[in-house]
């Protein structure tokens, strides 16, 4: 049963990353990720809220638990397209935004996770 629990959540947010990163990226100029790094920092951030939020506090059954922190959060966030298209960076000589690419992806990921920590605090 789990394993379905995480198949459908997986399948929920895959769907949901294509739709946003999709809509995030036209937005904005094509030479950077900007889709990946959005759903990545989403990703992050909704992952601290339910750690921080509702898992520590007891509200929360471990059926939505691995629901969402491991199928929707799993799918949703796209590290394997975040090294994909940082290579693509490099690999055209792009190599500022490769580094704003790694460090934004990092370091902002880290920060949502803090962030919903602070807010749930």
């Amino acid at each position: 049963m789990n394993y379905l629990v995480v198949f459908i959540g997986a399948g929920f947010g895959g769907i949901f990353r294509y739709f946003l990163s999709t809509v995030i990226q036209k937005q904005f100029p094509p030479y950077f990720p900007w889709g990946t790094l959005t759903v990545n920092l989403l990703g992050s951030f909704i992952l601290g809220l339910m750690i921080f939020g509702l898992d520590e506090k007891g509200l929360i059954s471990p059926t939505l638990k691995l629901f969402i922190g491991i199928g929707f959060c799993g799918g949703f966030t796209t590290f394997s397209t975040f090294s994909f298209e940082t290579f693509n960076l490099i690999k055209n000589a792009e190599f500022l935004f490769a580094g704003l690419n790694i460090i934004a992806n990092v370091f902002l990921t880290v920060f949502g996770v803090y962030l919903a920590y602070l807010i749930t605090r």
